[in-house]
């Protein structure tokens, strides 16, 4: 573990740094089970994740170096079970706030926590709870973000993008990092104070497609809808032609052609 100057009370003040890693995920939670207590904030860093995942097990490719692949590791069991949604809520939050410093305006949060720049894919983040009871023991948080990958290959090329390509210039990662642990400080410590009512509106107000007629795909069917919230178990509540429906993870897909 490496001793940081970051200006946190616990976020990032134990980073390990890794050359190489099948998943930044994987080894804290290998971590955390072999290790003596390990310290709130504790933060693995790689440059070169090759086994990365994403949400239900579908995989984040990234290029060695060029971009974030951390995961930070949280003890939120102030967190009941029916309230867990507001950790990512507040994680998505910081990793928004952590880009929108660089990127000044079109960074948004697609449901549940993609990181998108207008309508194309910035990043994700990966939450893995390890529960006690009905409530959190504790929590890692997998961040995975373009930065300085200036090329994708040709099947997410149209869907990704990275800050280098909306910049034109390359930003160092640790800059960001710095910035991401702040916020996550921050969001965390509102998420611990139990105002949800802050996490729920800041949230909306960064959500993708929020209040806008866009078309979704359930089943291989296009339907039109408006997102009017977010319950407190994480469900999206879209209004349809048919009323307001609400659909848990992965039920919709996100489409913008027909």
């Amino acid at each position: 573990m490496q001793n940081n100057t970051f200006s946190t009370l616990f976020v990032g003040q134990n980073l390990i740094k890794l050359k190489e890693v099948d998943s930044t995920n994987n080894f804290l939670k290998n971590l955390v089970s072999k290790s003596e207590p390990l310290a709130e904030g504790t933060v693995i860093m790689a440059d070169n994740q090759f086994a990365g995942r994403g949400q239900q097990e579908s995989v984040w490719q990234t290029e060695a170096g060029k971009n974030i692949s951390t995961s930070i590791y949280l003890k939120p069991s102030f967190l009941p079970l029916d309230k867990q949604f507001y950790l990512n809520i507040a994680v998505s939050l910081a990793v928004s706030d952590a880009l929108s410093c660089f990127v000044p305006e079109g960074i948004k949060v697609k449901w549940p926590n993609d990181m998108y720049y207008h309508h194309k894919k910035l990043g994700g983040v990966l939450i893995e709870n390890t529960l006690t009871g009905s409530f959190i023991k504790s929590s890692v948080i997998g961040i995975g973000l373009n930065i300085n990958q200036s090329e994708f290959s040709d099947n997410i090329s149209q869907r990704a993008t990275s800050v280098i390509q909306i910049l034109q210039r390359d930003v160092p990662l640790m800059d960001i990092m710095e910035k991401l642990f702040i916020f996550m400080e921050k969001y965390y410590l509102i998420l611990r104070a139990g105002k949800y009512s802050i996490l729920q509106n800041d949230y909306l107000s960064r959500l993708y497609n929020f209040n806008i007629p866009a078309l979704y795909v359930q089943n291989g069917a296009f339907f039109e809808g408006i997102i009017k919230g977010v319950e407190d178990n994480g469900r999206l509540s879209v209004d349809t032609k048919n009323g307001l429906k609400v659909f848990n993870f992965k039920e919709i897909e996100f489409t913008h052609t027909k």
